[in-house]
Formats: structure tokens, C-alpha cells, sequence
């Protein structure tokens, strides 16, 4: 059941005046991110590594507390100092880990090289990953009642038990008329078949209001598992994959989804939804270091402008302003933007 108002430019309504505990529970990946401190360097010949916080739903969390939300992260992490490490950060960034349980496994790191502005080579370190060993009952113990809307990762689909902890999340708060953000998080190192993520992805989207994806990650999540799908594994988190967009966009709204963002870097984002023109929106023109994390500020912005229920034109706009100012920066979490630091951006560049 939708949650959402029905006037033209799909403003939400209704549910934004039920006091709720919290604002917003981000739900997936937690990790270290070494970071390459030799900017443009191959990565055979980095020498040195400056240690961040990473993980598409980390940065997201991070993000949208730097805009004044009150966030909470729900992931696992081990009981190692990694672990420890990346829970100090998020209290320090006032987000709530009161639902971040330890459970076994390690938690994970990441290796980046940095070659500006679009190459960066990634090295994973997942095994055991305890983001995916995350479970029902760890859903439960967060109470989704309590927040305003929750955000999904389909990253978190890949293994079991964070795969039916997952489906579950958005069954249930459904369930409590809690809208359901879907970032469709595709790296395409975790997954045995590419294919195999589309199918769960699918699988999961008759629960989901609002889906964020850029356009490999559409393809990915929606065009039938009986296609050939070509990937390259040269840069992992970009794979390039083949096929019909316009048909992987109507078979995604076919699934009863309300909202679908399509993330297009530089030139901004797309706005579809069922029956209607596509709603452009323009990005902000920067200098680029790195694009990582952008994806995820975007996230973050476009989450604050739902909840102050400003329509999707504006919310976008505040989502591409986070990720501009991201881009300029060298990592994901420890560099998002502050609301003030957003909003500052947004006149500057003439307003939304």
C-alpha cells in the first residue's frame, strides 16, 4: 500500500505528521575504506593508504545526519577493532547504533585506488562479512515503527541470512505504513551471477516505494534472467552492462514501485514515474576528484528533501548537490556535506 499524496509532482503527504522516534534506518553495508593517499598513482605503486569509513548504507546514514536528520544504521559488525573503529565513528557523527548488533564474522575493509576523476580500482575484503550476517530478529529489535522511512541495499541480497532479513524489513514495514527506499547498490564482485541479483532484486520490489539506482544498476536489477547480460570486471564498482534502459525503467515501475531515481552523474538525475514524463533534473557543475560516495549523498540529500516534503524536483536538486560536493572531496563517509555547507552550495550555484 502506498503511502504516498497524489498531486502532480509527487509530493508525499500524510504520514509526515505521525511523530515517529526517529527519522531515518539505513539498513546494509559497513566497512573500513583504505583509501590511496597517491592520487593518480597505479595501484601497484601506492605507498600509502588514509583509513576512512565506507559502505553504500554507512555513507547514506552518515549523510543524512550531517543534514540534521536523526539517523540510525542497522549492519553488523565484528568483534574486532575494525568493528570498534567504525562504531566510534558513527557515534561521533551522532548516528544511533543502539541496533547495530556484533554477530560473527569480520568486519569488512575496502582498498581504493584513486585515478581522478572516474577510475578506482577496488579490492574487497568481505569474507565472513558480518553486514551479511545480520537477521530477522536484528529487524525486528530495531523497531521500524519508530522511523520515518527506512533505506534498503540490494547489496545486503546477496548472501543469507541479511538476503530474507532484507525482504522481511520491507515486508514488515509496509506492514506499518513506514515508506521503503530501495538503493540498488550493485558490486558486481559479491554475486555469483549477475542475473541472480536482478531476481532478487525483483523479488523484493513489489515492497518498495521509492527505488535510487544509477543506470547500470537499473539494467542490472531489472532485464529478465533468461538475457545475456555482459559485465566487465575492469572497474568493479562501475560494471558496464548492456540492454534496453527505457524497458528496464517500465519493467521496474511494473512492480508496483511509486518513484524510480535514475542517477546520471554530471548530468544529474531522472524522475519516472508510472504514467508519467520523465521529470529531468540538472546536476551542479564541479571539479571531480573522485566520484565515490557521490551515490550516496545524493541518497542522503534526496532523503532530507522527502521528509521536509518538498516535491521530487527539489529533493533531487538537494540530492545533487551533496553529491557534487562530495566529488571534490577524497572519501565517502568522513566527507559529507553539512546541511549548512548543502544549502550554502545551492545559492551559490543560484538556488534550486
Amino acid at each position: 500500500m502506498s503511502v504516498f499524496g497524489g498531486n502532480s509532482r509527487g509530493k508525499p503527504t500524510g504520514f509526515m505528521q505521525t511523530a515517529k522516534k526517529h527519522d531515518v534506518l539505513t539498513f546494509g553495508r559497513a566497512s573500513i575504506d583504505l583509501f590511496s593517499n597517491d592520487i593518480g598513482a597505479a595501484f601497484e605503486d601506492i605507498t600509502s593508504f588514509g583509513a576512512f569509513i565506507g559502505g553504500s548504507s554507512t555513507n547514506i546514514a552518515v549523510s543524512c545526519s550531517r543534514l540534521s536528520l536523526d539517523t540510525a544504521l542497522l549492519t553488523g559488525v565484528g568483534e574486532d577493532q575494525v568493528g570498534t573503529f567504525v562504531l566510534r565513528f558513527l557515534k561521533d557523527e551522532g548516528v544511533t547504533t543502539d541496533y547495530i548488533p556484533v554477530v560473527e564474522g569480520r568486519t569488512p575493509a575496502v582498498l581504493v585506488g584513486v585515478q581522478p576523476p572516474d577510475t578506482y580500482p577496488l579490492v574487497f575484503y568481505r569474507s565472513q562479512a558480518t553486514d551479511l550476517n545480520v537477521t530477522i530478529d536484528h529487524v525486528l529489535a530495531a523497531r521500524l515503527d519508530a522511523f520515518r522511512v527506512i533505506i534498503l541495499s540490494g547489496n545486503a541480497l546477496s548472501r543469507d541470512p541479511s538476503r530474507t532479513a532484507t525482504l522481511f524489513a520491507a515486508e514488515h514495514a509496509q506492514d506499518l505504513d513506514v515508506p521503503v527506499f530501495l538503493d540498488l547498490d550493485f558490486r558486481v564482485d559479491q554475486w555469483w551471477d549477475v542475473r541472480a541479483y536482478g531476481v532478487m532484486v525483483r523479488a523484493l520490489l513489489p515492497q518498495v516505494d521509492v527505488v535510487i539506482g544509477t543506470e547500470e544498476e537499473v539494467l542490472a536489477a531489472s532485464l529478465s534472467n533468461r538475457q545475456q547480460i555482459k559485465t566487465s570486471l575492469q572497474e568493479v564498482s562501475s560494471p558496464e552492462i548492456k540492454g534496453d534502459l527505457n524497458e528496464a525503467i517500465r519493467n521496474i515501475l511494473a512492480q508496483g514501485v511509486d518513484v524510480l531515481i535514475v542517477k546520471r552523474g554530471a548530468r544529474g538525475c531522472s524522475i519516472y514515474k508510472q504514467g508519467e514524463e520523465e521529470g529531468s533534473v540538472p546536476g551542479f557543475p564541479v571539479e571531480i576528484l573522485s566520484v565515490l560516495g557521490a551515490g550516496d549523498a545524493f541518497a542522503g540529500g534526496l532523503t532530507y528533501g522527502f521528509l521536509q516534503g518538498w516535491d521530487w524536483y527539489k529533493a533531487c536538486r538537494m540530492g545533487n548537490a551533496c553529491g557534487a560536493l562530495v566529488v571534490t572531496r577524497h572519501g565517502c563517509a568522513n566527507f559529507m556535506p553539512t546541511l549548512e555547507e548543502a544549502l550554502r552550495f545551492i545559492e551559490e550555484q543560484g538556488g534550486f
